[in-house]
């Protein structure tokens, strides 16, 4: 039984090897053009098919336009989506302590005072679209 399960084996670990044995100047030939050279063509060729883009696509009529304009607003920051909050902060109580007069160390004095500490240690933020409010 173990010699029907050996050839397959092995003719599954050659193909495996033989897939690895391309060397990197076969697959990636090296180049005369240092990383400077690589990046100012890399932004002209870019810049140019933007232009390339923008002359070959068409005009929007009035209906695309308001609602390509209603879209990209809806991502921007503006002085109404800044008041309507996206993430909400969810409610964290303060809770408040009263500590009594005491004496520290020494025998200094200490009058009551209160001091006020969040409930929860983090800040916790609602999802979009998660009720904050009561139930």
């Amino acid at each position: 039984m173990r010699v029907k399960i050996l050839p397959p084996l092995i003719a599954g670990a050659v193909m495996l090897l033989a897939g690895c044995s391309t060397s990197k100047d076969a697959m990636l030939p090296p180049g005369d053009s240092n990383m400077l050279e690589l990046w100012n063509d890399g932004a002209s060729t870019t810049h140019a098919t933007t232009e390339g883009r923008a002359t070959l696509r068409r005009g929007l009529n009035d209906s695309e336009h308001s609602v390509s304009t209603s879209v990209s607003e809806s991502y921007s920051r503006t002085q109404e989506n800044e008041i309507q909050q996206t993430f909400p902060r969810l409610p964290n109580p303060d809770m408040v302590m009263y500590v009594y007069p005491h004496i520290a160390d020494g025998n200094a004095p200490i009058p009551g005072y209160s001091t006020v500490f969040p409930f929860y240690s983090q800040i916790q933020y609602a999802l979009p679209g998660e009720r904050t409010g009561e139930l």
